[in-house]
């Protein structure tokens, strides 16, 4: 059988109904007893009380199990579109159009207006650094530049890193498609390099205002979405590429994720404190189920340790022992109940992993009826 937990620092299990023959009070164990648990609950148990009496009834048993555990770490996360970032105008005059929160911004589009004329979107991984004109020293912004204008139709040649009179034609014609004066020179700034479509998360200018270097006009993200979460220090080695993890979306959605990268340590203040986490980055593997989800706060389970073929029992059933041992109440066939010594591993899935003389799978142990 496999068993799976999301362990937090907050969760505390219900109080167990009373038996009559023991009185179960839940506790908090403060450390791990595996390695990598961090945290557990067990049942206490007090000394017989006096209205004991061989008159009760045969106490609720189950069986010792054997089978897979498997522990999980949960982190809060926040889901957006990924790769969020401001982008300036290098255009300096006054913004006369912007476009709507939410609008997804293609190869050879408006990216927004200054002075009544447009900022494109162009493709290319490089960002633009200078203007596009004759006499240019030769690189490859001129072949991302050349690629775009290809593929809108203006550009006959193959694409290359020089600038030469095919490149002026390809220009002519752009500018002349979109209504821009026709100067055959692109000016540094009218056109904006990205690597595929934009979304628009927000527009930071209002319409009028005066924009240039350092001004930010638009708030721009990819089109996909991504969960960003913070992992603490000490669980660092479950910051790893490529592991699934499950994402608890609004609405009680559940649905997977891939650790898609991993950050170096980080600080974080929060409440006058300052704490160093791993930020990892998350895809979401079936994309649609965040459709209509635009920021949320989301839950993400980490896988922590599994261990295979061992031998666990309900967590309620683990009874404190004097001298602050751990063990269990094993029954026999006859009813007779004996409380023997255990060591406890990874607790998982509201079940906790036990070894011992006495124990094996099939073992019957006392747990509090309900």
């Amino acid at each position: 059988m496999t068993f799976t937990e999301q362990d937090t620092t907050d969760d505390i299990p219900e109080q167990p109904p009373a038996r009559r023959r023991h009185r179960w009070i839940l506790g908090v164990i403060g450390a791990a007893v595996a390695m990598g648990t961090a945290f557990a609950c067990v049942a206490y148990a007090t000394a017989p009380t006096p209205e004991s009496s061989s008159t009760d009834a045969r106490p609720h048993s189950v069986s010792v199990e054997e089978g897979t555990l498997s522990g999980t770490r949960t982190i809060p996360g926040v889901l957006d579109f990924a790769h969020t970032r401001d982008l300036s105008s290098e255009v300096r005059g006054t913004l006369t159009s912007t476009p709507s929160p939410g609008a997804v911004i293609g190869r050879g589009e408006v990216l927004f207006s200054v002075n009544n004329q447009g900022v494109f979107l162009f493709d290319g991984a490089l960002p633009a650094w200078r203007p596009f004109e004759s006499g240019m020293d030769n690189g490859p912004d001129i072949q991302q530049l050349e690629n775009t204008l290809r593929a809108a139709g203006h550009f006959d040649a193959e694409p290359d890193q020089k600038f030469t009179w095919s490149t002026v034609e390809a220009i002519y014609s752009w500018q002349k498609a979109t209504g821009q004066p026709e100067t055959g020179r692109i000016e540094f700034g009218r056109v904006v390099f990205t690597e595929s479509s934009i979304r628009v998360a927000e527009v930071l200018a209002p319409v009028g205002s005066h924009v240039g270097a350092g001004v930010p006009v638009l708030s721009i993200s990819a089109l996909e979405q991504a969960v960003t979460a913070d992992v603490k220090l000490a669980d660092q080695r479950l910051a790893v590429v490529d592991v699934t993890v499950d994402v608890q979306l609004p609405g009680g959605v559940t649905t997977a994720g891939v650790i898609t990268s991993v950050g170096q340590p980080t600080e974080r203040e929060a409440n006058g404190s300052t704490t160093v986490v791993i930020p990892v980055a998350i895809t979401l593997v079936n994309a649609e189920d965040a459709v209509g989800i635009q920021k949320a706060n989301v839950t993400v389970n980490v896988p922590s340790e599994t261990r295979e073929g061992v031998l666990s029992v309900p967590l309620e059933s683990l009874i404190a022992l004097p001298g602050g041992d751990f063990g269990v109440e094993i029954i026999d066939a006859d009813g007779d109940t004996d409380q023997v010594p255990v060591t406890t591993g990874l607790f998982a899935g509201g079940r906790v992993e036990i070894s011992g003389p006495k124990i094996a799978a099939g073992v019957n142990v006392v747990v509090p009826s309900t």
